[in-house]
C-alpha cells in the first residue's frame, strides 16, 4: 500500500508511460503518493509492435494502492498536448510535476532520413516537450513552484571523429536530445525566480525497454544495461528536492544518486 512520502499530495504527468521508462517513472511517483497521470498512445495491446499500454500502468499503479489516470495522447499533436494538461487538471488537479519522457525515433542515417520522419521526431522529443512545459508553468507559478523534467540521453553528447566504430544512425536522435539539453538549462533560468526546476536527466548505461530491445541497442539480460528503477530512482531526487538548488542540471542517473546520497537500485 503507499503510505506517506516525498510527493504526497503532487500531481504529476508523465508521458510516453505505456511501457519502459516511463512506465517505472510513473509507477514510482505513485509509489511516492503524486496522483500520475500516465500519458502515451497506446491504449490498447496489439496498437504498438511493443509491449505496455497506459492502462496497464495505471492498472499496476491502483494495484498497489496509488492513483493513477491513463490519458491518450499524441504528443505529435498541439491539441493532444493541450488536452493531456486540460484533462490532468479535471480529474487530478494542476500538475506540480511534468515529465517529458515520450520518444519516437529512426535510426537512419542522415542522408536517408525523410523530411516526415525528422519532423515527427523534432514534434515528439522537442516541441511537445516545449509547448507541454509552457501549458504548465502558469499552474506551477500560482501554486508557487514545481518540478519539469526531460528525459535525455547520452546521444546528446558528441560523438568522437573519426569515430571508434561504424555510426549506427543515430545523429537526428542526438540532435533531438542536445536542443532538448540546451532547452532545459536555458527554463531553468528563466524561472528560478518561480521557484520551478527544471533538468534533464539521461541514464548511465543504456536500459533495456521494449524500445532498446527492438532497436537491437541491447538485450533484456545484458549484464552491462542499468534497470529502469535507477532512472526512476534519479527522476524521482530531481522531481522532488530543493528548486532553489537541484536545478539547471544535465543529470546522469547514477551519477546523481550517488552524489545525492542515494541508494542505486538493485537489479
Amino acid at each position: 500500500m503507499i503510505g506517506m512520502g516525498t510527493l504526497d499530495g503532487k500531481v504529476a504527468i508523465v508521458t510516453g508511460a505505456s511501457r519502459g521508462i516511463g512506465a517505472e517513472i510513473a509507477r514510482r511517483f505513485a509509489l511516492e503518493g503524486a496522483a500520475v497521470a500516465v500519458a502515451a498512445r497506446t491504449t490498447e495491446p496489439g496498437m504498438s509492435p511493443l509491449p505496455g499500454t497506459i492502462g496497464e500502468t495505471v492498472g499496476q499503479i491502483r494495484a498497489a494502492g496509488g492513483t493513477a489516470v491513463a490519458i491518450r495522447a499524441d504528443l505529435s499533436r498541439p491539441a493532444d498536448r493541450e488536452r493531456l494538461v486540460s484533462d490532468t487538471v479535471s480529474q487530478l488537479g494542476v500538475p506540480d510535476v511534468l515529465v517529458s519522457n515520450a520518444a519516437v525515433t529512426y535510426f537512419t542515417p542522415v542522408e536517408y532520413f525523410t523530411a516526415r520522419r525528422l519532423r515527427l521526431m523534432l514534434d515528439v522529443q522537442v516541441e511537445a516537450p516545449f509547448h507541454l512545459a509552457q501549458l504548465v508553468i502558469p499552474g506551477m507559478r500560482d501554486s508557487g513552484g514545481g518540478w519539469i523534467l526531460n528525459i535525455s540521453s547520452g546521444a546528446a553528447r558528441h560523438p568522437t571523429v573519426p569515430p571508434a566504430a561504424r555510426a549506427r544512425g543515430g545523429t537526428v536522435y542526438g540532435m533531438c536530445k542536445a536542443a532538448l539539453e540546451r532547452f532545459s538549462t536555458g527554463l531553468a533560468a528563466e524561472l528560478y525566480a518561480d521557484n520551478i526546476a527544471v533538468n534533464a536527466l539521461s541514464p548511465s548505461r543504456v536500459v533495456p525497454t521494449p524500445g532498446t530491445i527492438f532497436h537491437h541497442l541491447t538485450t533484456a539480460d545484458d549484464p552491462e544495461s542499468e534497470p529502469p528503477s535507477v532512472m526512476a530512482e534519479a527522476a524521482l531526487l530531481l522531481c522532488s528536492g530543493d528548486p532553489t538548488v537541484l536545478t539547471g542540471r544535465i543529470a546522469y542517473s547514477r551519477q546523481l544518486i550517488a552524489e545525492l546520497g542515494g541508494t542505486v537500485p538493485a537489479r
